[in-house]
């Protein structure tokens, strides 16, 4: 009986020597790794991605775990390796960076709890895409998984047009994978992704522009993310706009009335197919079908809403009921709780008073639309196009007619300041503008130096002459 607790005290005290060495092992190996990770990260920072090689190699070797610097810096790190590399060489790097985002996914595919797998994901796609080392079907089928997977992080403006362009090129290459249908519902889903993802950084942006509007300086934090939400309201735009384009010979009245009339009875009940295929036909001006008018009245008996109620003005309007269509369209703006969605059907009002020539109201329209959406710099471009269409309307004399073109410059101005994405049309706006404003030689011959000058046409406004000075 002695012997045998002897023995047991023995086996005990020998496990747990065998478990603390475990343990000092163990924490030395997780202390190496984290020296691994800050020597590397350090190099990286700082660009110098040569000397950061060998310790990321060890790190991410030893422990593909620790931090997720080594993915984050690891995928800078492989790319400045592939771009200066050939052949053999480049194609062994380029396959790393790929086993590199599977990595990433596999060991931290979450930030501060938040999933970002899709973002990941979509890096790879990218990655397969800027190299050519896959055709385009398995591209398409990778960013279509990273979009499925987790579109909350899918939100890259490259990523999402490069999913559709990819899908595109399978259609023109008549693959049966992609159908005329699935073409149509991956376009009407990944615009309403842009602009999701684009109203997202403009509401941050109008956050700011109402602050500065209230005279409160902007710290220098928030003057950098004023400028960043600018570049990504921007990219939205711009990649939003270069999908446009690459479906625009399919997305024509041409092909758009019969596909939605062939798919009509099928999707009669579908609020969501509905709704799309009366705002993209309206969107692209086939409202002179029988087809728009049935999408119209099938969208508000599936579901009364401020867009159909919009629709409804519309169509009441073309048919010459002006009184009767505004019931409508107050209407739409009373059902619309979202700001930004008001914005738009506000917007839209304001075009079509607009094109009826019916100025005044279009402005009220325009100014309710921007009180909604502060950034919505294409409303302040259209008012700037009116101002200037007036010319020769408003003012007595050929200086005053032209002394409208500030007021259009103005408004052109206001454009570009709240809006990155109209910001390129805006300055061409406001050199096309000043340019046909009276110059000062105008001002020192008619004696107009401060002198201010009062608009009694539907503008109604009062505008001061610049100094000569200025």
């Amino acid at each position: 009986m002695k012997l045998l607790k002897k023995t047991t005290y023995l086996f005990s005290t020998l496990l747990l020597v065998v478990l603390m060495f475990q343990s000092n092992i163990k924490a030395q190996s997780n202390d190496e790794c984290l020296q691994q990770v800050s020597i590397f990260a350090e190099y990286a920072k700082v660009k110098n991605y040569n000397a950061a090689l060998g310790p990321w190699r060890e790190a991410r070797k030893n422990c593909p775990s620790a931090n997720a610097a080594i993915y984050s810096y690891g995928e800078r790190i492989l790319q400045q390796l592939i771009e200066n590399s050939e052949g053999q060489e480049k194609d062994q790097h380029i396959e790393d960076l790929i086993s590199l985002y599977d990595q990433w996914v596999e060991y931290f595919p979450e930030r501060k709890g938040v999933s970002e797998v899709g973002g990941i994901m979509g890096k790879k796609a990218q990655a397969l895409l800027d190299y050519e080392v896959v055709e385009t079907k398995t591209i398409y089928l990778s960013f279509k998984e990273a979009y499925e997977s987790d579109p909350n992080s899918f939100t890259n403006p490259k990523h999402i047009y490069n999913y559709f362009k990819s899908l595109h090129d399978l259609f023109k290459q008549k693959n049966p994978l992609v159908s005329e249908e699935l073409l149509f519902e991956v376009y009407e889903d990944l615009s309403e992704k842009f602009v999701k993802e684009g109203d997202n950084y403009s509401k941050r942006l109008d956050e700011l522009i109402n602050k500065e509007d209230q005279a409160t300086a902007l710290s220098n934090v928030e003057q950098r993310n004023k400028k960043a939400f600018g570049s990504y309201i921007n990219a939205f735009s711009i990649f939003h706009s270069n999908m446009d384009k690459i479906i625009a010979r399919e997305a024509s009245c041409e092909n758009l009335i019969p596909f939605y009339q062939r798919n009509l009875d099928e999707n009669k009940g579908d609020l969501i197919w509905v709704k799309r295929a009366t705002s993209r036909m309206y969107t692209k001006d086939c409202t002179d079908s029988d087809l728009f008018v049935t999408l119209v009245e099938t969208m508000h008996q599936l579901e009364p809403s401020a867009d159909s109620a919009y629709f409804l003005g519309y169509l009441t309007d073309k048919s010459g009921n002006t009184q009767e269509a505004l019931k409508y369209y107050q209407e739409a703006i009373e059902l619309e709780d979202d700001a930004y969605k008001r914005a738009t059907i506000l917007y839209r009002l304001g075009l079509e008073f607009k094109k009826a020539n019916n100025y005044s109201a279009a402005r009220n329209y325009f100014q309710r639309a921007l009180k909604d959406r502060p950034s919505l710099g294409k409303a302040y471009l259209a008012i700037a196009n009116m101002y200037a269409s007036s010319a020769n309307n408003c003012g007595e004399t050929q200086f005053e007619k032209r002394a409208i073109y500030w007021l259009a410059a103005d408004e052109a101005r206001k454009a570009a300041r709240v809006d990155p994405s109209v910001k390129q049309d805006s300055n061409k706006f406001i050199e096309s503008y000043m340019g046909r404003a009276p110059s000062k030689t105008d001002i020192f011959t008619e004696g107009m130096e401060g002198q201010t000058v009062t608009f009694n046409c539907w503008v109604g406004r009062t505008i001061t002459v610049p100094s000569l000075s200025k």
